[in-house]
């Protein structure tokens, strides 16, 4: 049994991660950020989650970026093949869960 209080975690770098599981080579991971992310592509789906803050998605799809502003709540879901970038607006605070070893 693991309780995590998101609000309250920080790492001591941006997408620093607290690991809280992994099931079947999916992982589950908490990661606190202030700075964005690299371009990149999954090792399959992903799910990402704010928990808390806003965060701006820049993704790549038929060759044009677009960008959907996500704030607590929302989720995106990063299908195979989808090229994207986070960009947190000041602090945040992202459950992201992935195949393990994903970029």
């Amino acid at each position: 049994m693991k309780i995590v209080r998101s609000k309250s975690f920080t790492a001591e770098r941006a997408w620093g991660a607290l690991d809280i599981a992994n099931m079947k080579a999916i992982t589950t991971r908490l990661h606190w950020t202030d700075q964005p992310y690299k371009w990149h592509v999954n090792d399959g789906e992903e799910v990402f989650a704010v928990l808390d803050g806003v965060v701006d998605m820049h993704y790549r799809e038929s060759g044009a970026e677009h960008v959907v502003t996500l704030r607590t709540g929302d989720v995106f879901f990063a299908g195979v093949g989808c090229e994207h970038v986070a960009h947190p607006q000041g602090e945040a605070r992202i459950l992201v869960v992935e195949h393990e070893g994903s970029v």
